[in-house]
């Protein structure tokens, strides 16, 4: 057994002393951004076959439905979204709601890089950055808190990087700065959220072994397995109320501070 398998099973474990279990899954929606290939699919499918509904988002709807093949479309809603540009997060969110009934959580998982050094990069590039990694979970967060406070045990993932909390050298220093933004967005929606049953929690991965990172020169042997990592997202996100993790940081190699 794999040590994310370890872990979740540990934590479904009732507490014997207060009688408190992992949430139900059952008639629980989750969006998830960015969802058609990489961690977001990993991520999609991992919460499906757990007994969620899922509502994953992308730029090619035909893609979404090619990566959830196999999956009941009673339990699951494909719709374009672009992070990039506003309006198509209203929509989408409306669309889930209207399928499914209410929602439960979000995982903003959409997210670009630019791996230009501190004198390279411009100011188009860091734009872009802000606009994907930033402004859009930002609106997502905004317009999906009603639910979720609603909810009563709504939850917030937002995929950031180590990138979030440590600069690695003189690579992507504007991706950094970026993710260490998701870190407070996060830490904001969490004060927002809390006396609601609003859980929020950083995602802080090393590299992932998908086509993002595919040519940073790395072994993918040495690097996380996506559908690892989604495992313990999906653990983190069924944990009660009572024991929230604010930051998940998951490191593929030794490094100095994780």
């Amino acid at each position: 057994m794999r040590l994310a398998e370890l872990v979740a099973a540990s934590l479904t474990i009732k507490r014997v002393g207060y009688g408190r279990v992992m949430l139900n899954p059952t008639d629980r929606t989750i969006m998830i951004s960015g969802a058609n290939r990489g961690l977001g699919n990993a991520i999609a499918r991992r919460l499906y076959s757990d007994g969620y509904n899922v509502s994953v988002g992308g730029r090619d709807v035909e893609a979404l439905r090619r990566s959830m093949e196999g999956c009941e479309d009673s339990r699951v809603l494909c719709h374009r979204y672009d992070a990039a540009e506003p309006g198509t997060d209203a929509t989408w969110l409306d669309a889930t709601v209207e399928r499914f009934g209410s929602l439960s959580g979000l995982v903003n998982n959409a997210g670009i890089i630019d791996t230009a050094g501190l004198e390279a990069l411009t100011e188009d590039g860091l734009d872009a950055l802000w606009s994907v990694n930033v402004k859009a979970p930002f609106r997502m967060i905004q317009l999906a808190l009603p639910l979720l406070r609603a909810d009563g045990s709504g939850r917030v993932v937002s995929i950031a990087s180590l990138s979030g909390v440590r600069v690695m050298g003189k690579f992507a220093p504007g991706y950094a700065m970026s993710k260490h933004a998701v870190l407070a967005l996060s830490e904001a929606t969490k004060q927002a959220g809390w006396d609601d049953g609003v859980r929020v929690t950083s995602v802080c991965p090393g590299f992932i072994a998908t086509d993002m990172t595919s040519d940073f020169g790395e072994d993918p042997a040495t690097m996380i397995d996506a559908s690892d990592l989604a495992e313990l997202i999906s653990t983190t996100i069924s944990l009660p109320n009572t024991a929230s993790v604010a930051q998940l940081n998951v490191a593929c190699r030794l490094e100095p501070h994780f």
